[in-house]
């Protein structure tokens, strides 16, 4: 990387080309490790089809990042099919926006390989994903090291302007942009051929509780599944973590994480009828558990239903994600054979 390279943010410089508008391209993507759960659909989903309506926009499931904790072939399939079906049963609409999966588009991985060498590994030393891997004891594989790079090609290589994450993965997004002016810097500084990403900071998400009260994660255990019904969910709802406070003594609704959950799927007015009943006494947190679970069922009734409608048509989600393969495919192109023009590699094709 030449040493002049512009390194972070701030260091573009005054001297930097001036960037040109490009249109809106929103671009995310989700980890197909596991099912989804309320968290993945209040800190992510439900934003995705907010926005993939509004703005050209590409969703891809992203089953090479996956790899790096999924080594199990099955499993990754089982799972990059549910996260499909569940996006379509949540309402998108794959006539709006391209939903794929990552490793139908391989250009993306070949931009990777660029990145990777314009990119110090210094800076991926301080990745937080890697660094908290370290700090923990544990060895890292060489994906976990360069999931931000594969992320950065990801949201370049369709010339992506708008991406919407959460405030604790605005690091990754910083290391995309730094990636997108090291390419235009080094090999087209007078026309970039990338954009710098803006990151839409989803600043309304809430820190979803688990069943134990941690944060929601799969890598805890404690999560509560989207689609989760009947006896499982019911399961799931009666074991979330209260404390002893006797049935008829007050209680704090905003120390409690049943209530946390409430939040999320209950309107105002019933929020508010809710916290009384705490702060009056009499309310048990089993009452609590079962208002819970019955705004959760309402709440998901018609997506339910839709994904069990879904889920009997596996052809359909197929093309579905065929279709959005080839739309990618289709942007991505031309933008690589750009790319690889100015990098100077040399193509019979």
């Amino acid at each position: 990387m030449p040493t002049d390279a512009p390194s972070t943010d701030s260091a573009a410089g005054s001297n930097a080309p001036v960037e040109p508008d490009f249109d809106t391209v929103v671009v995310s993507g989700i980890q197909p490790s596991g099912r989804l759960h309320f968290g993945n659909y209040f800190g992510a989903i439900r934003q995705h089809i907010d926005l993939h309506s509004r703005h050209e926009a590409y969703y891809f499931i992203v089953n090479y990042h996956a790899m790096t904790t999924v080594q199990d072939a099955d499993a990754l399939r089982e799972h990059t099919l549910d996260v499909a079906l569940d996006y379509l049963a949540l309402g998108f609409d794959p006539e709006e926006a391209a939903l794929f999966c990552q490793s139908d588009v391989p250009e993306v991985t070949e931009l990777m390989w660029m990145l990777l060498n314009l990119i110090p590994t210094s800076r991926l030393e301080k990745a937080v994903a890697y660094k908290e891997k370290v700090n923990a004891g544990l060895t890292p594989n060489a994906g976990l090291f360069t999931y931000p790079v594969l992320q950065a090609a990801d949201i370049l290589a369709y010339q992506g302007t708008l991406v919407p994450v959460g405030a604790d993965q605005k690091q990754n997004l910083e290391i995309a942009r730094d990636c997108a002016r090291w390419f235009n810097h080094t090999y087209t500084p007078e026309e970039p051929l990338f954009p710098v990403p803006e990151p839409h900071i989803l600043d309304d998400v809430a820190v979803v509780p688990g069943i134990d009260g941690q944060k929601m994660s799969k890598s805890y255990g404690n999560t509560i599944g989207i689609f989760d019904e009947g006896k499982t969910l019911k399961k799931k709802v009666m074991n979330i973590v209260t404390d002893s406070t006797p049935l008829d003594e007050p209680k704090d609704p905003e120390a409690c994480n049943v209530f946390a959950l409430i939040k999320l799927f209950a309107d105002a007015e019933t929020q508010a009828e809710i916290a009384d009943n705490y702060r009056a006494g009499g309310y048990g947190y089993g009452h609590a558990k079962k208002a819970l679970l019955q705004l959760i069922t309402e709440n998901f009734a018609d997506a339910r239903a839709r994904r069990k409608e879904l889920a009997a048509r596996p052809d359909y989600v197929h093309d579905v994600l065929k279709a959005g393969a080839d739309r990618a495919r289709a942007t991505v192109e031309p933008v690589m054979a750009k790319a690889r023009e100015l990098a100077g590699l040399v193509s019979a094709r």
